[in-house]
């Protein structure tokens, strides 16, 4: 289905970008619209040969809908387009006398000009199925007369609203959670039985009719507790923002729609809805989270300290073989530590690797250089790596390059090691090469600690393989193939 800017410029390219820009906003807000008429709407635009083409819609939450079917890129019914046509060029709202018949039910309609700076831009049709009608209920005619003064406001060009809030002070609380309709001093004239549940919940035991929503809210709040500055700005209507409000463990989300008639407020309709259970799993999270982190922080504590044993360890070493080993030990308790502290700073199991990885292939590159000039090249790229993948590929990481820069390289002054990264969603393809000495045809790997370290992780951790070859003009070639977990998923482990 194509997009309301794909329409608007197919069929209305005259249409500035600030005009499509407009809808945009409209119907980014306009469900409020549609669950307080109890009716569906469609934004109809007018094409350059006179037609009309509906480039939106949106169905009630709170009522039947008409258009059971989409008729977002369909132009407009015969019978509704001498309406529409008179909507455009009179530019005030028009309603049909009669309802018209869709099959077997009555709908009746209307028709509002959207304006902007004094220009008709589109017309939006209001139609109600009158299928169950019936007499209307106080909270029913509540909200009917707010969606009129909405619809007032699109016809005089001030809804939507351009300094509304946008992100997270926008949007839900929804019309069937709870509403109240306020009148210009921000006094309660009108409060749906779930919005009266909210406010008891709250604490607000009596009626809320006549009283002032700002300063109740304000006794029940507690003292000590953080408020919104926004806060007395959307309980009295003034600003189209959203805030939450909390006292005695019951958190309240409010969103404020101000009413306004040739720019002076008039009223407002204050959506609100009890979040109580949401902040409650939210606050657990965030325990959660600052719980892994500190664990994760520890244990990059724990073993650096390890590291640093093993290197007092290693000092104190008088055979050459027993202090290499050590020494290789600290270089990969150092690593895996690094893994752990990048961890600790991030708010999920992953890892941006390629910051990782710059950082642990430098320093294995200088402390088993023994002074020579080493210069390690990282290309491509990792992207995020999980938890669980990322410390079994920054030790084989190391490993190669270790091992590239020890024995490749050894006896000579200076030399490079180029490690190049493809990944392809799952799949990562890495390539450690270094200039070195290189091996024979055939040769393989070797049968040291450290291969033998980088097969068992290779294969049985990163669920993948590793081959070394020489390297065309000098030198040697590792290719390692990684089938690597998606992050916050766990992948099959190859046994």
């Amino acid at each position: 289905m194509s997009t309301l800017s794909e329409l608007a410029q197919r069929h209305a390219p005259h249409l500035q970008d600030a005009d499509i820009e407009w809808l945009h906003l409209l119907v980014g807000d306009w469900q409020v619209i549609s669950d307080l008429a109890f009716a569906d709407l469609v934004l109809w635009l007018p094409t350059t040969d006179g037609d009309f083409v509906a480039i939106a819609q949106c169905r009630p939450s709170t009522g039947a809908t008409v258009h059971y079917d989409d008729v977002v890129g369909s132009r407009a019914p015969d019978g509704q387009r001498p309406q529409l046509q008179r909507t455009l060029t009179e530019v005030r709202a028009q309603r049909s006398r009669e309802p018209r018949w869709f099959g077997s039910y009555a709908v009746r309609e209307e028709a509002v000009p959207v304006v902007r700076e004094g220009r008709t831009v589109a017309v939006l049709a209001r139609q109600t199925n009158l299928g169950g009608a019936r007499t209307p209920s106080r909270l029913e005619l509540n909200y009917v007369e707010a969606a009129d003064d909405i619809m007032s406001m699109i016809g005089r060009g001030e809804f939507p609203m351009l300094d509304a809030a946008t992100g997270p002070r926008r949007g839900a609380p929804r019309v069937a959670d709870g509403l109240v309709r306020l009148n210009s001093e921000g006094e309660v004239l009108y409060a749906s039985p779930n919005a009266l549940s909210c406010f008891h919940r709250f604490g607000a035991m009596d009626d809320l009719v006549g009283r002032s929503l700002v300063e109740l809210v304000a006794d029940l709040v507690e003292q000590k507790s953080t408020v919104d500055e926004s806060m007395p700005l959307v309980l009295m209507g003034r600003a189209p923002w959203r805030t939450d409000i909390e006292a005695h463990g019951v958190a309240l989300s409010l969103r404020a729609v101000p009413l306004t008639e040739g720019g002076e407020r008039i009223g407002a309709v204050l959506l609100c809805r009890d979040v109580s259970e949401l902040r409650r799993r939210e606050r657990e999270l965030i325990t959660k989270d600052a719980t892994i982190r500190e664990i994760h922080h520890r244990v990059k504590n724990n073993l650096q300290t390890v590291a640093a044993l093993l290197r007092l360890q290693a000092r104190r070493m008088d055979v050459p073989e027993a202090r290499a080993a050590l020494e290789e030990a600290m270089r990969r308790v150092a690593t895996i530590a690094l893994v752990h502290e990048t961890l600790s700073q991030t708010l999920d199991e992953t890892v941006q690797f390629d910051d990782l990885v710059g950082r642990s292939l430098r320093l294995a590159a200088d402390v088993a250089s023994a002074g020579a000039s080493v210069r390690t090249h990282v290309r491509g790229t990792f992207g995020a790596v999980s938890a669980e993948d990322a410390t079994a590929l920054a030790l084989v990481l190391t490993e190669l390059v270790t091992n590239a820069v020890e024995h490749g390289l050894a006896g000579r002054e200076s030399g490079t090691v180029e490690v190049t990264a493809e990944r392809i969603e799952d799949d990562l393809l890495v390539t450690v090469a270094d200039d070195g000495a290189g091996i024979p045809d055939g040769a393989g790997a070797g049968t040291g600690l450290g291969t033998q370290i980088v097969s068992t992780l290779v294969t049985n951790e990163l669920r993948g393989s590793i081959a070394w070859s020489p390297r065309a003009g000098g030198g040697t070639e590792v290719e390692l193939r990684a089938t690597l977990r998606a992050p916050g998923r766990e992948a099959n482990t190859v046994a």
